[in-house]
């Protein structure tokens, strides 16, 4: 929690302009005796940049865990549905096949990126629920969800082809991820939905324990298989659909924050990587968007490519040195 707090902090205070922490404090704290340009920036810019990336750290780690452990693969993650996939393709839409939602809608652009992605996330879910209805194997469930996955990126890429290169702008720049360009209006929308979906996943939490030991052991123990499906999906589809509409695909936290908690925490059990998982997203999140701010400097990176860079080195390195690690997998 120590550490998380020093994440925070560390995540507001760098930047083009360095906030010195006594500010940070005393703005939180509410003292009228700030800094007014500190004030500013903090307010408008800072904070809602870190509840951003304390809500999608928070989202992403946990649908990773519910699919890991659902399914039983390392490899599930948050958007092996097609979730992520849908959203880019209702954010294609939008940019690259010239649909102009703003004109239906009355919404600026920002708002229509982020409808158009919801949309596109929806729509996929739906097939995914229409299907969970008709297949009962969640192993193929899942292979479902990436064949969904490869069809909408294959979709996506005949518009990237033929597109202009100002859309093609547009578009590569959403997908890159972004944590700074929420308003507080739109956290307002954010914060709630994702709240909805952690509330779904402890909904499930002491079916997914069960699950751990196999299915036919959860069946004869009592769990609903078919509300433990549906609960899953939903919940990870809200989580990842929000996300994903508001900042962007977010690479790496999803996959591979539920593996760092396994490790760290060397246990299987769901009770401590629900909670171990939420802190490890935000923490990693945070410290990805601080580094990507390159403190000193104007230049902001995308965070995909931090969280790429870094946390796929971090995970390898720590399953060299933990090779057991497939025992806390079931």
């Amino acid at each position: 929690m120590v550490l998380l707090i020093l994440s925070v902090v560390l995540s507001i205070s760098v930047g083009s302009v360095l906030i010195p922490f006594g500010d940070i404090v005393a703005y939180l704290f509410g003292s009228k005796d700030n800094h007014p340009l500190f004030a500013t920036i903090i307010g408008k810019f800072r904070l809602p940049k870190t509840l951003a990336a304390l809500t999608a750290g928070a989202g992403l780690s946990l649908s990773g865990l519910l699919m890991q452990s659902y399914f039983r693969n390392p490899l599930a993650g948050p958007y092996v549905l097609g979730i992520s996939s849908g959203a880019s393709l209702g954010v294609a839409l939008l940019t690259l096949a010239g649909i102009n939602l703003a004109a239906f809608t009355g919404l600026g652009h920002a708002w229509s990126i982020a409808l158009s992605a919801a949309l596109g996330s929806l729509a996929v879910f739906m097939v995914i629920m229409y299907a969970s209805l008709r297949i009962h194997n969640h192993v193929m469930l899942l292979i479902l969800g990436i064949m969904f996955g490869s069809a909408t990126s294959a979709l996506v890429s005949i518009m990237q082809y033929f597109s202009q290169a100002d859309s093609l702008q547009r578009f590569l720049f959403w997908s890159f991820g972004n944590l700074g360009g929420l308003t507080w209006q739109e956290l307002q929308v954010m914060l709630p939905l994702v709240g909805i979906g952690i509330l779904l996943s402890l909904w499930a939490l002491k079916d997914l324990q069960a699950m751990s030991l196999g299915e036919t052991y959860a069946a004869s123990m009592g769990v609903p298989l078919k509300k433990l499906r549906w609960l899953i999906v939903l919940s990870t589809s809200i989580m990842a659909g929000v996300i994903t509409a508001f900042c962007g695909p977010i690479a790496f936290v999803g996959i591979g924050v539920p593996h760092l908690a396994r490790l760290l925490f060397r246990t299987a059990n769901q009770q401590v990587l629900f909670p171990g998982s939420l802190l490890l997203g935000m923490i990693i999140l945070l410290l990805c968007d601080s580094i990507a701010q390159v403190p000193g400097s104007d230049y902001t990176l995308p965070i995909n490519i931090i969280t790429s860079l870094l946390g796929a080195p971090l995970v390898i390195s720590m399953l060299l040195k933990n090779r057991n690690v497939k025992s806390m997998l079931s």
